[in-house]
């Protein structure tokens, strides 16, 4: 049987709705980044957004849900999970207790009750297609899921629909705004990709980089602010495990702050490093490369 599309009430009114909108979050996007936004909100297609960590992917779809006053329901992907853990599953536990209860009833009837809605557990796909209300679904890292999750979700992404055995088909009455990331540790299937409309993000640009400080530490002195993204620049040129995120560079500049620096010379990049850097490896390389003492 084919099933009815459901509704796709739009979030954005347009682009410059987008950029506007994202912007009280605090999230401040570019032109292109918006247009994805708007046209995977206006077209009602699952929106793949591609990048290396700590560029904003998964707090765009954060951004999107609390601009538009939506639910986000997250999926995080990670190697070995199931359907169990994406779709739904059943509370075996109460099922059994039921049935040690129900010892007079017949099978039919037992079997009737125990596959109800009172025993099933809805995880993150299922949750955001029963919901009525404004919903973003995020799919959060889909790379590290295993490659038989992508047959499930291309099922799931198709007609936003879920057959349970049970229970019957699951169909949703209103699209969930959908956002699938990707660090491209793998290729997705060609597949997956063509339900989706595609977004690279890659880190900002210096004058960017300077409007997100702004608005996320105001009080952080504009040259302060000019020193910490040229320094988090060459630290992204640099052969690290782990380069600063965004929001790392956000870290840093409250860590200035908190401290009552005023300038960052080569003591205070020193002793503040792994609020940016992580790794141990990572310091020395870039303490050896920016020639701290």
């Amino acid at each position: 049987m084919d099933h009815v599309a459901p509704e796709a009430v739009p979030f954005f009114s347009g682009v410059d709705d987008v950029i506007s909108r994202l912007a009280t979050t605090g999230y401040l996007a570019d032109k292109a980044t918006a247009t994805a936004i708007f046209l995977a909100d206006r077209l009602g297609k699952p929106l793949l957004v591609e990048g290396p960590a700590g560029v904003g992917k998964t707090e765009l779809a954060r951004a999107v849900a609390q601009c538009a006053d939506a639910e986000l329901v997250r999926l995080q992907c990670y190697e070995g999970v199931d359907e169990s853990r994406a779709l739904y599953e059943w509370n075996h536990a109460k099922q059994i207790l039921r049935i040690q209860s129900s010892s007079g009833q017949g099978w039919d009837e037992t079997k009737h009750d125990v596959f109800s809605e009172e025993f099933l557990l809805t995880r993150p796909l299922l949750t955001a297609i029963r919901r009525s209300e404004p919903t973003v679904l995020l799919i959060d890292e889909t790379d590290k899921a295993d490659i038989e999750i992508e047959g499930l979700l291309l099922e799931v992404l198709s007609d936003f629909a879920v057959t349970v055995p049970e229970l019957g088909t699951i169909v949703a009455t209103r699209r969930p705004f959908t956002v699938l990331t990707s660090n491209a540790t793998r290729e997705l299937s060609e597949a997956l990709k063509r339900r989706c409309l595609f977004l690279h993000l890659d880190f900002p640009d210096a004058d960017l980089e300077r409007r997100i400080l702004a608005s996320r530490v105001p009080e952080l002195p504009e040259a302060i602010a000019e020193q910490m993204v040229r320094t988090v620049g060459v630290l992204r040129e640099m052969q690290l495990k782990k380069v600063p995120s965004v929001a790392e560079t956000i870290d840093w500049g409250r860590t200035l702050l908190a401290l009552g620096m005023d300038t960052l010379n080569d003591d205070a990049v020193r002793s503040t490093l792994g609020v940016v850097l992580k790794h141990r490896s990572d310091q020395v390389r870039a303490a050896a490369e920016l020639r701290l003492n």
